[in-house]
């Protein structure tokens, strides 16, 4: 750092806070739109068999469940591979595999944002980080 370079200010709140929130709220209406998936398949999708039963809300669980552990430093990897099985569950209907690429899509988006707050933050470009000078 040079002699007219000032120290970047830290935010007055933290920005991850709300960003642990987008994730968490994220996963639980992702664990929502799973289980409004189970009537489809058995209307449309030939019915359900008890491993599809079984795997969707398992996996509408562990998205309920991990929404509570978003201040965890593995948190994001977490919600990244729970994008895996949900993908892989076009087995049991197209519309399963629809949901998975939506919401692929989502959490692309939101690790854009992520990867937008922090240069933001390190650059000292956030508001309240503004407000401090």
């Amino acid at each position: 750092m040079t002699e007219d370079q000032q120290p970047v200010p830290a935010p007055a709140t933290d920005p991850w806070k709300g960003f642990r929130g987008v994730m968490a709220g994220t996963l639980i209406l992702e664990a929502i739109t799973v289980l409004l998936a189970l009537p489809v398949v058995s209307a449309v999708g030939g019915g359900l068999r008890w491993w599809s039963v079984l795997f969707l809300a398992g996996l509408a669980v562990l998205m309920i469940l991990g929404a509570g552990v978003q201040k965890r430093p593995w948190a994001i990897g977490f919600n990244l591979a729970l994008q895996i099985p949900l993908l892989v569950g076009g087995f049991i209907h197209l519309s399963i595999l629809i949901i998975g690429v939506v919401f692929a899509a989502v959490w692309l988006f939101i690790l854009f944002l992520r990867a937008d707050v922090k240069k933001r933050m390190d650059a000292g470009l956030l508001p309240s980080q503004r407000m401090a000078s």
